[in-house]
């Protein structure tokens, strides 16, 4: 299998390890913010939204399901087979590199700024947020690191 894992830096797989990390959990958490718009379910009080634009914790929830679930499951596993997706493609800036590389990238920024503008709506940061920004950190770090950019240049 010419795109296995064994072939990969190890700093290639601690990067696909943080976006299965991140889907995962935000694939779990979105999903029980659509079921349960109420945060019960998380045992979130509705009124941590009080200073934000949302009523419930519906469109939160979607918007944690796509962006910070759905995109980075689907980049960790480009990450791992190198696959060319033109529609994927067509949204990197960067075109000496592969699509997934790019996404990862976007994906680091996407999680900060979604912690951000999150701390910045319930007024608090808390050790999760904490945790979560570092995530972010660690996702655009390792994306930068020579060995990586290597592993995933295609021009």
């Amino acid at each position: 299998m010419k795109n296995s894992l064994k072939e990969k830096p190890f700093t290639c797989k601690l990067l696909i390890f943080m976006h299965i990390l991140l889907g995962i959990g935000a694939v779990f958490g979105g999903v029980v913010l659509v079921i349960d718009p109420s945060g019960g379910l998380l045992k979130m009080p509705i009124t941590i939204l009080e200073n934000s634009p949302f009523n419930n914790f519906l469109i939160p929830g979607i918007i944690l399901l796509a962006i910070l679930g759905i995109i980075p499951l689907i980049t960790s596993y480009a990450l791992i087979t190198k696959r060319y997706w033109k529609a994927a493609d067509s949204l990197n800036i960067f075109t000496e590199m592969h699509w997934s590389w790019a996404y990862s990238f976007y994906i680091g920024f996407a999680l900060i700024i979604w912690i951000t503008v999150e701390c910045y709506f319930v007024k608090q940061i808390i050790l999760i947020h904490v945790v979560y920004i570092f995530i972010g950190l660690i996702i655009q770090a390792l994306s930068v690191l020579p060995s990586v950019q290597k592993y995933y240049r295609v021009r």
